[in-house]
């Protein structure tokens, strides 16, 4: 009524239509003109890869960790999930009470995975398929030894691991061997000396 005046007094249901129409046009264009910009399923998955992605040819960014108890399958499954998903590499080695887990990346993907295994995985709580006929203070003394510690972080110049992979080992000495052959039998000394200290403590 304020821009069409007297128009609009004149024939009020013609400049209603009017109005309308301009209206619908300009949702249609803009629908439009989203759909245009709008990126497809590859162009996505790439557009997220380069955002997770990091340049490591300066140097590789590592981490050690040791966790006490890494029975439970789904803390192993969002270990193993957010390193894929971050695009990093690395081992995981189960011998005992010594887990040892290696990841290897950038700097922003180092911060996202030590989040993950500081602080949003609950490693004292129990899985629900895990038994609750146990004996409950032999469980709570379990609870409160199981945790996770960041063993060591520094550059190294290039990767010794390929995609995350779990190796199950029966012996200390099988877990060395297997980290000599990626020339890093150092990660299982520093992971065996803390899991030695740790122990002395109780």
């Amino acid at each position: 009524m304020r821009v069409l005046c007297s128009d609009a007094v004149q024939d009020p249901t013609k400049i209603e239509q009017y109005v309308r129409n301009q209206m619908a046009q300009r949702i249609k264009n803009h629908e439009a003109a989203n759909a245009a910009r709008k990126l497809s399923a590859e162009q996505r998955r790439e557009k997220k890869t380069k955002r997770t992605t990091e340049d490591t040819t300066t140097g590789v960014h590592a981490s050690v960790y040791r966790v006490r108890h890494l029975e439970d399958a789904a803390k192993r499954f969002k270990v193993e999930t957010n390193c894929k998903q971050l695009h990093m590499t690395g081992c995981v080695v189960l011998c005992k009470d010594i887990n040892i887990i290696v990841v290897e990346g950038g700097p922003k993907q180092q911060k996202k995975f030590r989040r993950l295994m500081l602080n949003r995985i609950k490693w004292n709580s129990t899985g629900k398929n895990q038994s609750h006929m146990e004996d409950d203070g032999n469980d709570e003394q379990d609870k409160e030894q199981n945790k996770c510690v960041l063993l060591w972080q520094g550059t190294v110049k290039e990767r010794a691991f390929g995609e995350i992979k779990f190796k199950s080992c029966p012996t200390e000495n099988f877990a060395r061997e297997h980290f000599r052959r990626h020339g890093v039998e150092h990660y299982w000394d520093i992971g065996h000396n803390d899991s030695v200290l740790d122990a002395s403590t109780y």
